[in-house]
């Protein structure tokens, strides 16, 4: 099969400047990785640029076959390039043009892109998320927050202006520094002193839960994952445990509330959920995230190989899973074997 790799490496092709520009982008080796392992897995495949071009260059690569039916479909890997809900335009772009492709919708990427939206819709799903205040300019009324809080942008990701504020009197810097760096609202959530779990998913209809990943903050006196962790430049990196040491109970819970929070989002395909436990053994989703890296060091990829998937056979799984979605393939998606410690959650 076709397969187009998209992806954001400049954010050169574009009609105008506008709004925000990205701030994060996948890395040549990651691309090139899950291009490989595609081509390992029989397909032929093609890098594109996620802009302007994207649906002339599908057109060549791809046309319709003699039915009028896709002849492939696109590996999303774009973050998009600027402007609001970044995550959905090529997506929406593919939508329109009538290209399948991995990964989430316009819809399941928005909602998981605002963290405030994640926040509501989990809650209302009865998944437990720390208490939290959306913030513009930090004189707002507190209502209801314990301190110490943790301040981020709404829309962001990768940790980008992740702060910790102990007390008060330092509230309103860190929100007026996020919207004067972000031009967007603060959210302002109750830090829970604990542990830090990822879960990995993956399916549709029946979604998979894959070993539980923990970040392991040791005597690290920032006990949060910031932006320079996730860069790999922070001088003391969390070890990342997988599978993480768990007791059934509690990791039935996390798996349980990670697919409650899967579906509550309208994600698909794969996404990472990332889950908070405190001193009391009380786990709170943080939020989700709709495009988990694929890097090789990444948490998702961390928990696909001790589940028995390495990267080739992961990155032709999600193929799998979104052609099983499109309908387009006639053959039973295969199931890779269960590992101890990798149990399905329906």
């Amino acid at each position: 099969m076709r397969i187009a790799v998209v992806w954001n490496s400049d954010c050169l092709g574009v009609i105008n400047r506008f709004g925000q520009v990205c701030p994060e982008k996948y890395g040549r080796n990651a691309v090139e990785s899950v291009m490989a392992a595609l081509r390992d897995g029989g397909h032929e495949t093609l890098l594109c640029e996620g802009d302007k071009t994207l649906l002339a260059t599908l057109e060549r690569f791809m046309p319709p076959d003699r039915q009028g039916r896709p002849s492939g479909i696109v590996f999303n890997m774009a973050y998009g390039i600027q402007g609001e809900c970044r995550y959905t335009h090529v997506p929406a772009m593919l939508e329109m043009g009538g290209v399948p492709y991995t990964g989430s919708s316009p819809l399941g990427h928005a909602l998981a892109l605002d963290k405030v939206i994640t926040k509501e819709l989990i809650r209302a799903a009865g998944v437990p998320t720390p208490n939290f205040q959306v913030m513009r300019d930090g004189t707002e009324v507190i209502r209801e927050l314990q301190f110490p809080v943790v301040v981020k942008p709404r829309h962001e990701s990768t940790s980008f202006g992740l702060q910790l504020v102990h007390e008060p009197a330092l509230l309103k810097p860190s929100v007026d520094a996020i919207v004067a760096q972000y031009d967007q609202d603060a959210l302002v959530e109750e830090y829970i002193d604990g542990r830090e779990i990822c879960v990995a998913l993956l399916g549709n209809e029946g979604i998979e839960t894959l070993p539980l990943v923990e970040h392991d903050f040791a005597d690290r006196p920032i006990r949060l994952i910031t932006w320079e962790d996730k860069a790999h430049r922070a001088a003391a990196e969390p070890e990342k445990i997988c599978p993480a040491l768990v007791d059934e109970d509690l990791a039935k819970r996390l798996r349980d509330i990670s697919v409650a929070t899967f579906r509550a989002c309208f994600c698909r395909d794969y996404a990472r959920v990332d889950i908070r436990v405190d001193r009391a053994g009380q786990p709170f989703v943080l939020e989700i995230n709709s495009m988990a890296a694929l890097g090789q060091g990444a948490s998702y990829v961390l928990a696909a190989r001790a589940a028995g998937l390495g990267f080739p056979a992961l990155a032709n799984r999600i193929v799998d899973v979104a052609l099983a979605r499109h309908a387009l393939s006639d053959k039973a998606v295969p199931v890779p074997a269960r590992q101890p410690g990798w149990k399905a959650t329906a």
